[in-house]
C-alpha cells in the first residue's frame, strides 16, 4: 500500500516563505510524476507543480519563479520550495503521485498566508 505524508504546512505572512515535504512509503522511482496540488475554499483542486522521473518540471503560471519543486531518490521525499507567498496561495496542499494510470494523494497539509 503506497502512503504519501504531507509536512510542513502552517501560517505565514505574505512575503514569508515556507517548505512542504512529502514522504513517500516505498521508492518514488516507482512514480511516473509526483506533484503538488492545492485546492482553496469554494475552488476546485488545482495543480501547482510536478516533476516527471526524468527530473523535468513544470509548473503553474501562478507560481512560476516563487516555488520550486524538487525530489530526494535517496530519501523518498519530494519537496515544494514557496517562497514569495501570497494571501492567494492560502489552500490546503495535497501530494500525488501518479502510476500507471492510478493516483495517490496525502491527506493534505494547510497553507495559511495572512495579509
Amino acid at each position: 500500500q503506497v502512503q504519501l505524508v504531507e509536512s510542513g504546512g502552517g501560517l505565514v505572512q505574505a512575503g514569508g516563505s515556507l517548505t512542504l515535504s512529502c514522504a513517500a512509503s516505498g521508492s518514488i522511482f516507482r512514480f511516473n510524476t509526483m506533484g503538488w496540488y492545492r485546492q482553496a475554499p469554494g475552488k476546485q483542486r488545482e495543480l501547482v507543480a510536478i516533476i516527471i522521473s526524468g527530473g523535468n518540471t513544470n509548473y503553474a503560471d501562478s507560481v512560476k519563479g516563487r516555488f520550486t519543486i524538487s525530489r530526494d531518490n535517496a530519501k523518498n521525499t519530494v519537496y515544494l520550495y514557496m517562497n514569495s507567498l501570497k494571501p492567494e496561495d492560502t489552500a490546503v496542499y495535497y501530494c500525488n503521485g501518479y502510476r500507471l494510470g492510478i493516483d495517490y494523494w496525502g491527506q493534505g497539509t494547510q497553507v495559511t498566508v495572512s495579509s
